[in-house]
Protein backbone atom coordinates (compact mmCIF):
# COMPACT_ATOMS: atom_id res chain seq x y z
CA UNK A 1 0.00 0.00 0.00
CA UNK A 2 1.43 3.34 -0.74
CA UNK A 3 1.94 6.27 1.90
CA UNK A 4 -0.08 8.83 0.52
CA UNK A 5 0.58 10.81 3.97
CA UNK A 6 4.17 12.14 2.59
CA UNK A 7 5.05 14.54 -0.08
CA UNK A 8 6.65 13.33 -3.23
CA UNK A 9 10.13 14.10 -4.23
CA UNK A 10 10.77 16.62 -6.52
CA UNK A 11 12.63 14.51 -8.75
CA UNK A 12 9.33 12.10 -9.05
CA UNK A 13 7.68 15.47 -9.26
CA UNK A 14 9.62 16.08 -12.40
CA UNK A 15 9.61 12.68 -13.89
CA UNK A 16 5.56 12.38 -13.87
CA UNK A 17 5.81 15.95 -15.76
CA UNK A 18 8.11 14.84 -18.83
CA UNK A 19 5.76 11.71 -18.81
CA UNK A 20 2.76 13.61 -19.58
CA UNK A 21 4.84 15.78 -21.39
CA UNK A 22 5.86 13.24 -23.50
CA UNK A 23 2.70 11.72 -24.40
CA UNK A 24 2.17 14.49 -26.96
CA UNK A 25 4.22 12.13 -28.85
CA UNK A 26 1.74 9.25 -28.99
CA UNK A 27 -1.14 9.92 -31.01
CA UNK A 28 -3.10 7.03 -30.69
CA UNK A 29 -3.45 7.04 -26.90
CA UNK A 30 -6.54 5.49 -26.10
CA UNK A 31 -6.63 4.96 -22.72
CA UNK A 32 -9.23 2.06 -21.08
CA UNK A 33 -9.19 4.07 -17.63
CA UNK A 34 -10.93 7.09 -17.52
CA UNK A 35 -8.37 8.73 -14.81
CA UNK A 36 -5.65 8.36 -17.28
CA UNK A 37 -7.23 10.06 -19.88
CA UNK A 38 -5.29 12.89 -21.80
CA UNK A 39 -7.62 15.67 -20.29
CA UNK A 40 -7.86 14.08 -16.68
CA UNK A 41 -4.32 13.91 -16.82
CA UNK A 42 -4.09 17.99 -17.47
CA UNK A 43 -6.96 18.50 -15.10
CA UNK A 44 -4.97 16.63 -12.03
CA UNK A 45 -1.38 18.70 -13.98
CA UNK A 46 -3.10 21.94 -13.53
CA UNK A 47 -4.82 21.26 -9.98
CA UNK A 48 -1.41 20.25 -8.88
CA UNK A 49 -0.12 23.64 -10.01
CA UNK A 50 -2.46 25.98 -8.72
CA UNK A 51 -1.81 24.05 -5.48
CA UNK A 52 1.66 24.14 -4.88
CA UNK A 53 1.34 28.10 -6.38
CA UNK A 54 -1.31 28.56 -3.31
CA UNK A 55 1.36 26.54 -1.16
CA UNK A 56 4.19 29.08 -1.87
CA UNK A 57 1.73 32.17 -1.05
CA UNK A 58 0.59 30.47 2.16
CA UNK A 59 4.07 30.18 3.07
CA UNK A 60 4.85 33.58 2.23
CA UNK A 61 1.71 34.69 4.35
CA UNK A 62 2.43 32.58 7.16
CA UNK A 63 6.17 33.81 7.32
CA UNK A 64 4.82 37.08 6.98
CA UNK A 65 2.72 36.89 9.96
CA UNK A 66 5.22 35.12 11.95
CA UNK A 67 7.63 37.67 11.75
CA UNK A 68 4.67 40.58 12.91
CA UNK A 69 3.89 38.30 15.93
CA UNK A 70 7.19 37.60 17.30
CA UNK A 71 7.98 41.62 16.38
CA UNK A 72 4.58 42.12 18.35
CA UNK A 73 5.58 39.96 21.65
CA UNK A 74 8.94 41.48 21.92
CA UNK A 75 7.45 45.10 21.25
CA UNK A 76 4.78 44.37 24.49
CA UNK A 77 7.71 42.57 26.37
CA UNK A 78 9.69 45.73 26.01
CA UNK A 79 7.10 47.80 27.21
CA UNK A 80 6.13 45.32 29.95
CA UNK A 81 9.94 45.98 31.28
CA UNK A 82 9.92 49.57 30.86
CA UNK A 83 6.47 49.87 32.91
CA UNK A 84 8.06 47.21 35.27
CA UNK A 85 11.52 49.79 35.81
CA UNK A 86 8.89 52.77 36.50
CA UNK A 87 6.90 51.26 38.94
CA UNK A 88 10.58 50.20 40.91
CA UNK A 89 11.77 54.35 40.08
CA UNK A 90 8.68 55.69 41.53
CA UNK A 91 7.55 53.51 44.44
CA UNK A 92 10.99 52.01 45.60
CA UNK A 93 12.06 48.26 45.95
CA UNK A 94 10.43 47.73 48.82
CA UNK A 95 6.98 48.80 48.26
CA UNK A 96 3.45 46.94 47.89
CA UNK A 97 3.29 47.98 43.87
CA UNK A 98 6.33 46.16 43.42
CA UNK A 99 4.79 43.13 44.57
CA UNK A 100 1.93 43.65 42.94
CA UNK A 101 3.33 43.81 39.31
CA UNK A 102 5.43 40.18 40.25
CA UNK A 103 8.49 41.47 41.94
CA UNK A 104 10.13 40.00 45.14
CA UNK A 105 9.83 43.54 48.00
CA UNK A 106 13.49 44.02 49.10
CA UNK A 107 12.83 43.15 52.29
CA UNK A 108 11.10 39.85 51.65
CA UNK A 109 13.79 38.37 49.61
CA UNK A 110 16.27 36.15 51.37
CA UNK A 111 19.68 37.10 52.02
CA UNK A 112 21.94 34.22 50.47
CA UNK A 113 24.04 33.00 53.44
CA UNK A 114 27.83 31.10 53.73
CA UNK A 115 27.41 27.66 53.89
CA UNK A 116 29.46 26.34 56.26
CA UNK A 117 31.68 23.27 55.40
CA UNK A 118 30.60 19.69 57.04
CA UNK A 119 31.86 18.42 60.07
CA UNK A 120 33.76 15.33 60.64
CA UNK A 121 32.64 12.69 62.76
CA UNK A 122 35.38 13.93 64.96
CA UNK A 123 33.95 17.46 65.60
CA UNK A 124 36.33 18.52 63.02
CA UNK A 125 35.48 20.70 59.80
CA UNK A 126 36.77 19.17 56.19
Amino acid sequence: MTDTTRRLAPKRIAQDIQALNSLEAIANYAPMRPEASHQTLQQTYQAMQQSQQDEVVMEATLKASRSRAREAEWAFHNAVLAMKQSVLAQFGPNSDEIQAIGYTKASKRRRSSRQKPPMMEDGDFR
